[in-house]
């Protein structure tokens, strides 16, 4: 299904990707438009899956968990079955916050936070090594985030799938 973003929706995004906190009054007062069509066009991009969720974004550090690293893993097969295994078996692991799919030299890229380099260690030999498929793995401790942004820059494009 096509989406028709025009200027006002990408105003609405912009605006929540900064603060989705705003009340839709506020919303409609800086996009210059009345609260109804706001809330109506707030509706259509939630319903499209534009907007997907309403998150905190929290700083990891200030709740203990200091430590982040990139763990890029390679597994043995890469038959659909086995890609589809290895994905179900690490959607409910809460120390993986984010795992992509990668081409090149590693079937996977797995963001892992933990409390300390000890965690992450144990982390890694006691559920990494242990899932199912794995061939080898490699960890990028990261050192300092020099960019870490939410937000996208909209397109100029105004239609979307």
């Amino acid at each position: 299904m096509k989406y028709h973003l025009d200027d006002k929706n990408k105003q609405i995004l912009e605006i929540l990707q900064q603060d989705a906190k705003l009340s839709v009054k506020e919303i409609a007062s800086r996009i210059q438009l009345s609260f109804t069509p706001t809330y109506e066009r707030i509706k259509n991009m939630e319903e499209s899956g534009i907007i997907s969720k309403y998150v905190a974004l929290i700083d990891r550090q200030k709740i203990g968990l200091k430590v982040a690293a990139y763990c890029n893993v390679t597994l043995k097969e890469q038959s659909k079955q086995a890609l589809m295994k290895f994905e179900e078996a690490i959607k409910d692991i809460p120390e993986i916050v984010e795992t992509i799919s990668v081409s090149g030299n590693y079937d996977y890229m797995l963001k892992v936070v933990a409390t300390d380099i000890d965690s992450y260690n144990k982390f890694i030999i006691n559920t990494i090594s242990n899932l199912p498929n794995i061939g080898q793995y490699h960890s990028s401790i990261v050192m300092t985030e020099i960019k870490k942004e939410t937000a996208f820059k909209i397109p100029n494009s105004e239609d979307f799938y």
